[in-house]
């Protein structure tokens, strides 16, 4: 019969098979609310429990991608938005 897992280092038939569950990242600190005047800057920050977790910024059903308008930056548990030229319609 074989074996799934042989412990002799001289076996020829061990098979190993190993699964890895990543936990996800939480949110150890959520988006505070911030107050900006039309046309200016408004910077939203988070901070995550897992560094350099893939972070994804949306406005609703919309994913935001980086551009004039939009500004991501990440730099270990911390995550950053940065919104240029405020409107109304970014509230």
């Amino acid at each position: 019969p074989s074996s799934s897992f042989c412990p002799s280092p001289s076996c020829s038939r061990s098979k190993s098979h190993f699964f890895f569950i990543a936990l996800p990242a939480l949110f150890k600190q959520e988006l505070q609310n911030t107050e900006a005047e039309e046309g200016g800057t408004a910077t939203l920050r988070c901070e995550l429990t897992k560094p350099k977790a893939p972070v994804e910024w949306r406005k609703g059903d919309v994913t935001l991608y980086p551009g004039l308008k939009y500004e991501m930056k990440q730099q270990g548990c911390a995550a950053e938005l940065v919104i240029y030229d405020l409107e109304l319609e970014d509230s």
